[in-house]
C-alpha cells in the first residue's frame, strides 16, 4: 500500500530539478500512506513528474522501488494496491518471454500493461489498485482504479496542468492549484457524512470511478473507459438465477470462493493480522484465515465499556472475545472511552483531508493504530453488507416495501404520523422495557426511518430518505440552506443511471449501496484510517468472484426470517457457533450523543461558535447554533447532524490554513 501522485504541465518543458522537487513536495504529504520509501520521476520534456511513497508489503527491496521503469524504458507507472493473482500473471509473462528483476508486484503490472495493453490487463487483475501509468513513447498517461474504488484516484485540472493522486493533499504544494469549496457537494456531504463521487469538496477536481481508467494526451483529450461495471455483473448475476441452485450447493460454492479469497490474501513479507468485531463479516473473514494461515492469526478489537448495557448497544468486543476464543486467535482488545477518543478526533482532518463525517471513523482509526503496533496488513469484513443484503434497508425493500408499495398515499401518510407522534426518545425508553431477547439496540432511530419510509412515493425515495437527511429537513449551508425536497444535496448521484436493469427493489437497493455507499463512505473511511498509521486493509469479501458469485444468488438465499446474509451465516456456522454471532446487528457506531455532551464538548463548543462560523462561512451559523443548544439541553437525534458539520469546520480550520483553500 502506497501513496502516489504527479502532475503533467502539458506542452511545457521544464528544468528536470524543478520539476523533481515539486513531485517530492507533493509525495511528502502523503508520507503516512507510505513510510518506508520515497521517489520520484520526471520527463523534462513532456513536463511531466510522478511521485511517490511506499508501504513495503511484498519484495521488500530495493527492486519494489518505484516510480518503476519498465525494461523496455518507454513506461514508467507510480501504483498503489495489492494484486493478488500476481503469481499467475508472472507466470503467463514469463511464458511470454517476459524476464523480471524483482519479485514486486508493481513489476508484474508494468511489464503485463506493456505487453498485453491496460485494458486487457486490467480484466486480468484481481486486486486493488489505483495506478498512473506514463508512455513516453506516444506521451500518453492513464489513470486506472480497482474495481469497487478500494483504493483512491484524484484528478485536478488547472489550466495547463493535470494533478493527480491518491489524496487531494498532495495538490496542495503545487502552484497551479486552486482550491474552492462545492457548495453542492459539501450540502451533500452534511446530508450524507461523505462526499459522494465521483465528484470531490472541491471545484473541478473528481476522482477516477471505480472500474474505469482514463487516457489522457498531450492535447488534453481524453478517454475514459470502463473495463468492469457492477451493473453488468449484477445484471448477468439475475440472469444466473435461472439456473438452480440448492441451498447446500450455494453454500459449498460460497465457503470455497471465499476461502480462496482470504488465502490469496494472506501473502505478504511482513506480519498479517485482521480486524474482529465479532459480527458475521469479520467473524467468517478470521474463521477462514485460521483455516489457511501457517500460524495463530492476530486479531484485533475497540470496546466502549462505558457505553456497554446503554440502548445504542455500541460495545461489541466481548462478543469479538468469545469468536476470537473459539477461533485460537492472539486477541487484543483496546478498551475506549470519551477522553481518548478526543484526543483521535482532534487528528482526523490531517488525514481525511476532504470533510468525511461516518463517526465509526473514530474506532476505525483506533483499532488500525492498535493493529499497526503488531502487523502491517490486516484483513477487514468490509463489503459483506453490501454484497449479502446485510442491512436493515436490504430486509425493508426484500420484505416490507413490496406489502407498502401497493397501499394508498393517504393510509401511509397516517400511519407515518402515528409513529412520528412518538418522539425518538420514548422509542428508546420502550424498547429498554422489554425483555432482553425483544429488546431492540436504537429503536428510536429504527422508527424514524420506518417513518421515512412510509412517506415515501418510490424505492428511489424510500433509499434516499434511509441513507441521506430527512427531505423535510433544510441543510445548514451557508448563504442559504439548501432546501428540502425529494433529493436535497443532489444525494441522487449515489442512484443516478444506476440499477436500472435490475427489477427487484432489493437488487436495486444493493446495487445503489455498492456503487455509492460503499466506496464514497466505507472504503473511503477504511482507506484513510488505516493509511494514517501505514497499515495496509485487506477486503476479501470484495473479491470479484465473490461480487459476481453474491449477485447470482437469488435474494430469498440472503434474506430470509427478517434477516440478511443467510447463506453468509451458514457458511460461518460451520466454523463458529451461530451462538456467538447470532444478535441484531449495531454497526460500528460509537456513543456520540454522549460524547458531545462531556468529552467532546470543548472542543465541539469552540467550532460551532457563532462568530467561529461566519469566519468560515460554510454553514449556517445560526441554524447550526440551535441544534447546538437543543443537543447540550439534552434533546435527542442531533448528534447526527451535528457530526457532519463539526467535521466541516474541523477540516476548513485544518486544511484553510495549508493551503488547501486558495
Amino acid at each position: 500500500m502506497c501513496g502516489l501522485t504527479g502532475f503533467w504541465q502539458r506542452n511545457q518543458a521544464d528544468d528536470p530539478a524543478r520539476l523533481a522537487d515539486m513531485a517530492r513536495r507533493m509525495a511528502d504529504q502523503l508520507t503516512h500512506r507510505g513510510p518506508d520509501d520515497a521517489g520520484t520521476w520526471v520527463d523534462p520534456g513532456a513536463g511531466l513528474a510522478l511521485g511517490h511513497r511506499r508501504l513495503s508489503i511484498i519484495d521488500l527491496s530495493p527492486a519494489g522501488h518505484q516510480p518503476m521503469v519498465s525494461a523496455s524504458g518507454r513506461h514508467v507507472i507510480v501504483y498503489n494496491g495489492e494484486l493478488y493473482n500476481a503469481a499467475e500473471i508472472r507466470a503467463d509473462l514469463e511464458a511470454a518471454g517476459v524476464r523480471f528483476r524483482g519479485h514486486a508486484d508493481t513489476e508484474v503490472l508494468l511489464e503485463a500493461c506493456v505487453r498485453w495493453g491496460v485494458g486487457p490487463t486490467l480484466a486480468r487483475l484481481n486486486g486493488m489498485f489505483a495506478f498512473a501509468l506514463w508512455d513516453g513513447g506516444d506521451r500518453r498517461l492513464t489513470l486506472a482504479r480497482d474495481p469497487l474504488g478500494e483504493k483512491p484516484l484524484y484528478v485536478a485540472e488547472r489550466g495547463q496542468t493535470l494533478l493527480f493522486g491518491s489524496q487531494p493533499s498532495s495538490f496542495f504544494p503545487h502552484p497551479a492549484w486552486r482550491g474552492t469549496v462545492d457548495r453542492r457537494a459539501l450540502a451533500a456531504m452534511l446530508a450524507l457524512g461523505c462526499v459522494p463521487g465521483p465528484g470531490s469538496v472541491f471545484e473541478g477536481t473528481t476522482q477516477v470511478a471505480p472500474g474505469t481508467f482514463v487516457e489522457i494526451d498531450a492535447s488534453g483529450r481524453r478517454r475514459e473507459t470502463v473495463y468492469w461495471s457492477l451493473d453488468r455483473v449484477a445484471e448477468a448475476g439475475v440472469r444466473a438465477r435461472a439456473t438452480p441452485r440448492s441451498d447446500a450447493e450455494a453454500e459449498e460454492a460460497l465457503d470455497a470462493l471465499l476461502g480462496d479469497a482470504v488465502r490469496r490474501r494472506l501473502v505478504s513479507d511482513v506480519p498479517l493480522g485482521a480486524f474482529l468485531s465479532g459480527g458475521i463479516d469479520s467473524s467468517t473473514v478470521v474463521a477462514l484465515m485460521t483455516r489457511h494461515a501457517s500460524s495463530p492469526v492476530r486479531t484485533f478489537t475497540i470496546g466502549f465499556p462505558e457505553a456497554a448495557g446503554r440502548a445504542g448497544g455500541y460495545d461489541e468486543s466481548a462478543h469479538a472475545a468469545a469468536v476470537a476464543a473459539h477461533l485460537g486467535t492472539r486477541h487484543e482488545t483496546l478498551a475506549v472511552d470519551g477522553h481518548e477518543a478526543a484526543r483521535v478526533v482532534e487528528t482526523l482532518p490531517a488525514f481525511f483531508d476532504e470533510p468525511f463525517a461516518d463517526s465509526s471513523q473514530i474506532p476505525t482509526v483506533l483499532v488500525s493504530r492498535l493493529a499497526r503496533a503488531q502487523v502491517t496488513v490486516s484483513l477487514s469484513g468490509d463489503g459483506g453488507d453490501e454484497l449479502f443484503a446485510g442491512y436493515n434497508r436490504h430486509v425493508v425493500a426484500a420484505s416490507v416495501w413490496p406489502r407498502l408499495e401497493p397501499w394508498p398515499a393517504w393510509m401511509r401518510r397516517a400511519a407515518a404520523a402515528g409513529l412520528g407522534a412518538v418522539p425518538a426518545r420514548g422509542w428508546d425508553a420502550l424498547a429498554r422495557a422489554l425483555p432482553a431477547r425483544w429488546r431492540v439496540p436504537q429503536a428510536g432511530d429504527k422508527v424514524d426511518k420506518m417513518t421515512r419510509l412510509l412517506r415515501a412515493a418510490s424505492v428511489e425515495d424510500f433509499y434516499l430518505a434511509l441513507v441521506g437527511a430527512d427531505p423535510a429537513r433544510a441543510l445548514p449551508v451557508a448563504g442559504g440552506a439548501v432546501a428540502g425536497g425529494p433529493d436535497p444535496g443532489g444525494l441522487g448521484r449515489w442512484i443516478d443511471g444506476r440499477g436500472r436493469g435490475l427489477a427487484l427493489a432489493v437488487d436495486r437497493v444493493r446495487a445503489w449501496d455498492a456503487q455509492g455507499y460503499l466506496p464514497d463512505d466505507i472504503l473511503t473511511k477504511v482507506d484513510r484510517a488505516s493509511m494514517a498509521v501505514g497499515l495496509e486493509a485487506r477486503v476479501p469479501l470484495l473479491d470479484p468472484r465473490v461480487v459476481a458469485f453474491a449477485w447470482s444468488l437469488d435474494p430469498a438465499r440472503l434474506v430470509h426470517g427478517g434477516r440478511g446474509k443467510a447463506v453468509l451465516r451458514r457458511v460461518l456456522a460451520r466454523y463458529v457457533p451461530p451462538a456467538l454471532t447470532d444478535r441484531p446487528k449495531t454497526g460500528f457506531g460509537v456513543p456520540l450523543d454522549a460524547w458531545l455532551r462531556g468529552p467532546l464538548r470543548a472542543w465541539a463548543g469552540e467550532l460551532l461558535d457563532p462568530q467561529a462560523l461566519k469566519a468560515s462561512g460554510l454553514v449556517d451559523p445560526d441554524l447550526v447554533a440551535g441544534w447546538w443548544r437543543a443537543h447540550q439541553a439534552g434533546a435527542p437525534g442531533l448528534a447526527s447532524r451535528l457530526w457532519p458539520v463539526l467535521m466541516v469546520e474541523a477540516w476548513h480550520r485544518h486544511w484553510g490554513p495549508r493551503g488547501a483553500l486558495r
